[in-house]
């Protein structure tokens, strides 16, 4: 099997997913509004969560 089993992949991507997150919420203190809606971008393009985070991380307004 290629790359490895499903699960360990599957915990990888969590992982790095994760680290990814953690590194887009640091740069969120002193972005400024059209870092804002990058960074609502690429929490779209990376998790299916990424609405419910939006909201939490207030980018809302920044993002519309």
């Amino acid at each position: 099997m290629p790359g490895g089993i499903e699960r360990t992949r599957e915990l990888r991507r969590k992982r790095t997913r994760k680290q990814k997150l953690t590194h887009l919420k640091s740069k969120l203190g002193k972005a400024t509004p059209s870092e804002k809606t990058e960074i609502a971008r690429k929490l779209r393009a990376m998790t299916p969560g990424a609405e419910k985070l939006i909201i939490d991380w207030q980018l809302g307004e920044a993002d519309r």
